[in-house]
């Protein structure tokens, strides 16, 4: 039986920008599945190729060898199967909070009464029902990041790509982001696929951790959380879980800047 989504040897070669100087080999024979309703993980130090996989799968990068495929079909572009939330919310600032969300029902020419109807739902999934009318420069970053999701679930994605979502947040709004998105998985239990420098936030939403190595990025290790729902960074585990992680990145960083 095939994976939900399967990367299968995939590596991707950039061309040198500089005459003289080799391509830039950015991920290298990366493999890994994802199963239906996982949470999953990609952990590794800056420049390993997090976000590179990440793009391709969800089309917008084609790898220079190797495939992922969904749902046994090769990925080839962009899909509505496939919703992607980026580090910056990407929202349309001349269209309202309810517009947003809706935006892509409207594009796939949903009528307005089901649009209508998609689109509270998803408002009030995310805790945005009172601020239906605004324009995103009257929220919060928080807050654009809890539109940009609901305007990704609107269209019924069979898998979440989540690239550093709350990566441009400060501290506070992060853990509170972190805590929202927890329960808006529990309540609609897609498959997401996220990327992120935290490693306590990798553990906190975690099914699977992908570590992987620096650059080119290879995975180094598949770690398992196996930690009840809802978890604390105050729980002993939690903590010997992150430390445990922290050491191998560390022991990757030394590994890196020995060669």
């Amino acid at each position: 039986m095939n994976a939900f989504l399967s990367a299968k040897d995939v590596s991707r070669i950039f061309p040198s920008r500089q005459k003289g100087k080799p391509p830039f080999l950015a991920a290298d024979q990366v493999s890994f599945d994802v199963k239906e309703n996982e949470f999953v993980s990609i952990l590794g130090p800056s420049g390993c190729g997090k976000s590179t996989i990440l793009t391709i799968i969800g089309g917008f990068d084609s790898p220079s060898s190797g495939e992922i495929s969904l749902r046994g079909k090769r990925i080839s572009g962009p899909s509505k199967d496939r919703g992607f939330v980026f580090q910056s919310d990407a929202l349309f600032h001349w269209l309202t909070v309810e517009e947003n969300v809706g935006y892509g029902l409207k594009i796939q020419g949903y009528p307005a009464a089901k649009r209508k109807e998609i689109v509270e739902h998803n408002l009030q999934l995310v805790g945005l029902t009172k601020f239906r009318n605004a324009s995103p420069g009257q929220l919060s970053g928080g807050m654009r990041q809890r539109a940009a999701i609901a305007r990704s679930l609107a269209t019924d994605p069979s898998i979440l790509l989540l690239d550093e979502p709350f990566g441009a947040l400060d501290v506070l709004t992060r853990k509170t982001m972190q805590d929202e998105l927890a329960l808006i998985w529990e309540k609609t239990q897609k498959t997401v696929v996220m990327v992120t420098h935290s490693i306590e936030e990798a553990v906190l939403l975690s099914d699977r951790i992908l570590i992987m190595t620096c650059s080119p990025g290879r995975i180094r290790e598949e770690i398992v959380v196996g930690l009840p729902r809802p978890r604390s960074p105050r729980d002993p585990a939690f903590r010997k879980l992150e430390l445990h992680i922290t050491d191998l990145i560390m022991q990757e960083l030394r590994q890196a800047g020995a060669s």
